[in-house]
């Protein structure tokens, strides 16, 4: 990566750091919402996993689905706001390659992504307490999933031309894939027909995986979300590469 890809990663990361009252606090203060209600009201409820209390189950889903959000709404709110102020062409002619391109906006992200996790679970652990089974599991899932958010967060950003169809991926597609990926439940206690689609959810490997490396137990064994996690990811990276070498919508 040369200087072109430090310049436009350090361009993204000043970006959101920018305005880190609603890039990093707001995500915090909703993630605990979330937190506090469903820790109160389904608290009593036995943990899906023996041995680990539904607060505890609860905060690696909660810190993972705060991280996915994050990280897509990071590379994809950039790029449909470079579009619409029509300031994207000076980078787009910049000596950069697409792959340095794809690469800084997703690095960004991920430097978002991992500052809203570290922040989430900080502030859950201080409250909550609890221990990581496995912390090289909890980065490796951590690095994984929000490179596929990022990844498709410049997707989306590459397609949409306008705010309202961002808004478009971002309430049916990304929530509904966060909310349903196992972030507080286990797919076990869904009926067969929605367990069937929740495998076909790469967020729930995410979050699973993720949520593996925290308790040390899972809904599936967590070579397999990793398989799924980086499939995705490598598969999403090579259709957004062909798109940014076409220049489908971004280019007159």
């Amino acid at each position: 990566m040369g200087q072109g890809f430090i310049t436009l990663t350090r361009k993204e990361i000043l970006r959101f750091w920018k305005v880190s009252l609603q890039t990093l606090l707001a995500p915090l203060i909703s993630t605990l919402l979330y937190l506090v209600v469903f820790s109160q009201v389904m608290g009593q409820r036995p943990s899906p996993y023996g041995g680990v209390s539904y607060a505890i189950f609860l905060v690696p889903g909660l810190v993972m689905m705060a991280m996915l959000q994050n990280a897509f709404a990071n590379s994809s709110s950039s790029l449909v706001q470079s579009k619409v102020t029509g300031n994207l062409v000076f980078v787009l002619l910049a000596p950069i390659s697409e792959g340095e391109f794809l690469a800084a906006y997703v690095a960004a992200a991920m430097v978002r992504g991992m500052m809203v996790g570290f922040v989430v679970w900080l502030t859950a652990w201080v409250f909550i307490g609890g221990v990581v089974y496995s912390p090289l599991w909890v980065m490796v899932f951590g690095f994984l999933s929000i490179g596929l958010a990022g990844v498709l967060g410049v997707l989306a950003g590459i397609s949409a031309e306008k705010f309202d169809q961002m808004a478009a991926w971002q309430n049916f597609l990304i929530l509904p894939l966060t909310f349903l990926s196992g972030a507080f439940y286990s797919i076990h206690s869904l009926p067969t027909a929605w367990q069937i689609f929740s495998r076909f959810n790469p967020f729930f490997y995410a979050i699973d995986g993720f949520r593996y490396g925290f308790v040390g137990a899972s809904d599936v064994p967590p070579m397999e979300s990793l398989f799924v996690v980086a499939g995705s990811g490598l598969a999403l990276s090579w259709t957004t590469l062909v798109l940014l070498r076409s220049g489908w919508r971004l280019r007159p």
